[in-house]
């Protein structure tokens, strides 16, 4: 290392006296490709700086006291930029890295959660799941029964990021393994409580909303914890009132009880389910009224259930500037 600090020094030196008794640029590109080979060798700035001093030294003997101290200045200056540069140079390493491994969870989580739209006879069906960052803390699951009923669940975690992806993994198999034939909203409630309880960190919960819609009985059966309620849109008098809910948010107590509801559905009725991601969106720093997002349903109301919250989707994705605040999801179950 020495050695190719003293053959640059020469070269250095050569080419900082030729610049100053002449001006010429082509000192200039020569002393470009000394600085790519101090590179190639990791040469600390400092000691590019101590360099450039030990040259003027040798071109000029006489330097004053002065002009010597500004340099030991600079020196000392490198030195700490040095340093702060390597920190930062680290850092940065560190959050490409980071970065990289987060997107590749995202994907998993995608793949891994991924819900397909089943297709229900009489009924017509619209989702809209999108993380404010890469990874989602939303949740939205969707299967069939052998009956030809709809199963619908929308989870939010109180807690983001990878503990949260994770939460959402493991809910939607401990949902999976969960017989079909003891399958009604208050024992799944039920069930999945008792496992978030045993398994998930005290300081995090889980919102969760379950529903069921049978194609023959025309209802939707459903049954909350802790979830934010949704609304039931009345064809006949074009009005919407909120569904009733009560539960407990799941993981607090391991025996909780999920008390069930239902809500009969005809012709034209729509049943709206969504996370706090959509009620607390803001309009510069107001938040959004409950009736603002049922106004802007309206609007929409008369397209089919996905292009109606793609679009209701779309109006506050603008309203917020194109940047998510919270994890938006939002789902509807048009007759």
């Amino acid at each position: 290392m020495d050695e190719v600090i003293n053959v640059n020094a020469e070269n250095y030196k050569d080419l900082l006296k030729n610049y100053i008794e002449t001006q010429d640029e082509r000192s200039l590109y020569g002393v470009e490709q000394v600085s790519k080979a101090l590179i190639q060798k990791n040469i600390l700035p400092e000691e590019i700086v101590n360099l450039h001093m030990q040259a003027m030294e040798d071109i000029y003997p006489d330097l004053t006291e002065d002009y010597k101290h500004s340099l030991n200045f600079l020196l000392e200056a490198m030195i700490s930029y040095g340093m702060a540069h390597q920190e930062y140079q680290t850092l940065r390493e560190k959050q490409v890295e980071l970065k990289s491994e987060i997107a590749l969870a995202a994907n998993m989580q995608n793949t891994l959660l991924g819900s397909p739209i089943p297709e229900i006879k009489g009924l017509d069906i619209g989702i809209r799941s999108v993380p404010a960052h890469d990874l989602n803390g939303d949740y939205h699951h969707f299967s069939k029964t052998a009956d030809g009923r709809l199963e619908l669940a929308i989870a939010d975690v109180i807690g983001k990021g990878v503990p949260a992806a994770l939460c959402m993994s493991m809910i939607k198999y401990a949902m999976e393994s969960y017989p079909e034939e003891n399958k009604t909203p208050s024992s799944i409630l039920y069930n999945l409580n008792r496992v978030v309880e045993r398994n998930v960190d005290p300081g995090m919960f889980i919102t969760m909303l379950y529903a069921q819609y049978s194609p023959d009985e025309k209802k939707v059966i459903y049954a909350s914890a802790g979830h934010e309620p949704g609304f039931y849109y009345n064809a006949e008098t074009e009005s919407f009132t909120e569904m009733e809910t009560k539960g407990l948010v799941l993981g607090v107590t391991p025996e909780t009880e999920y008390q069930e509801f239902e809500q009969e559905m005809n012709e034209g009725d729509m049943a709206v389910f969504f996370t706090d991601g959509v009620t607390e969106a803001k309009d510069g720093d107001r938040f959004i009224e409950t009736e603002e997002l049922l106004d802007v349903i309206r609007t929409y109301i008369h397209l089919p259930a996905q292009e109606m919250v793609d679009q209701v989707y779309k109006y506050f994705e603008r309203l917020q500037g194109f940047e998510l605040r919270d994890d938006f999801t939002l789902a509807v179950l048009k007759k």
